[in-house]
């Protein structure tokens, strides 16, 4: 019996958070959560490796695209609200949602067919690393590219930390990984981030190139004339199509192997320990603050944190390390900061 023969069609997945299509030699994997700007849930991940696995054996596919629902966002990575509400209380889990996500990203890189990341809207933290593990990626000007991980209280070590030095190189990488500065279009394009950008801003249906960004902000919110056309981005992406059909598929397979030795490489040698640590920092103070800051629509403080260190304080755990006892009941492992005993209400002695 032949596994792989024939191939499964796409609507008998039953996906419900991302859209899988085929035709004509080309498979379309769509995030579809558009009310959260496309950030992946669990779920989602699942849903995507599923699909790009499908995509990888079926021999009437050649080429992947990858996008995301309208046009505000392409990725904008992990769903922050249910970072904070599942996995901060969890912690543990969090490893396992860290081999979910390396799965899914895996699943790209091991197609073993190219993968082209269109770019219809802003590619954010998890986004960037996504079209990172692409093969090719062509954005839409009113785009754009920026990780956030130093803001929220999390480290972009799914992805962007192993692969934009080789991208971009060291310093553009520090850059945008410390900064966390937006990346426009055709920067990102300088920088080999991307390889094609295209016209996405029209004013009474005419493509303006070079949008200010002025006529973005009034385009995408369909003022004074000006809207957001994605006609020229699925042209250019569908040019590119066509071009990798005819090329030799096992030849393109091994050149996406061959090409993939570096990514690879920073790939497996860090992210075992990447699960691992972010699995135990989600104990600590900092996602709790930048995510709940997310979750609550505030600014982050991590000034706060600072101050509370250099002032001798714990920067790490919300009430102070767990060190007291109580003299009353003797209930243990109390933070440092309590002035009562949560067991037994007593009021502690400040010197204990």
């Amino acid at each position: 019996m032949n596994y792989f023969q024939p191939a499964r069609p796409a609507d008998t997945f039953g996906f419900q958070e991302i859209i899988y299509e085929k035709c004509d030699f080309v498979a379309r994997v769509t995030l579809n959560r558009p009310h959260n700007y496309n950030a992946y849930s669990t779920q989602a991940l699942v849903e995507l490796t599923t699909a790009f696995q499908d995509a990888s054996f079926d021999d009437g596919v050649a080429v992947i695209v990858y996008t995301g629902a309208g046009h505000a966002a392409f990725c904008t990575g992990g769903d922050v609200k249910e970072y904070e509400q599942i996995y901060t209380q969890s912690p543990r889990d969090y490893w396992k949602y860290m081999k979910l996500f390396g799965a899914y990203l895996e699943s790209i890189m091991n197609a073993g067919k190219p993968v082209i990341a269109r770019l219809n809207g802003m590619a954010v933290g998890g986004g960037n690393e996504s079209q990172l593990a692409c093969d090719l990626s062509i954005i839409a000007e009113h785009a754009y590219i920026k990780q956030v991980g130093t803001s929220v209280g999390s480290v972009a070590a799914g992805g962007s930390t192993q692969w934009l030095p080789i991208v971009c190189g060291d310093r553009r990488a520090r850059y945008i990984l410390m900064t966390n500065r937006v990346i426009p279009p055709y920067q990102a394009l300088e920088w080999g981030l991307v390889n094609e950008v295209t016209p996405s801003v029209t004013k009474d249906d005419e493509f303006i190139s070079q949008a200010t960004s002025e006529q973005i902000k009034k385009a995408q919110k369909g003022q004074d004339g000006y809207a957001i056309n994605l006609a020229r981005l699925d042209a250019a992406v569908d040019a590119l199509c066509q071009e990798l059909i005819d090329k030799f598929p096992e030849c393109m397979r091994y050149t996406k192997q061959n090409v993939n030795f570096w990514k690879d490489f920073a790939w497996h040698q860090t992210i075992g320990h990447v699960r691992d640590w972010l699995s135990v920092h989600y104990t600590s103070w900092e996602p709790l603050e930048g995510m709940g800051a997310f979750v609550e629509k505030r600014p982050a403080n991590p000034r706060m944190l600072r101050e509370r260190a250099a002032a001798g304080l714990s920067s790490e755990f919300p009430w102070g390390a767990y060190g007291r006892r109580c003299p009353a009941c003797g209930a243990k492992n109390l933070p440092a900061e309590f002035t009562f005993c949560g067991q037994c209400g007593t009021k502690l002695d400040n010197n204990r």
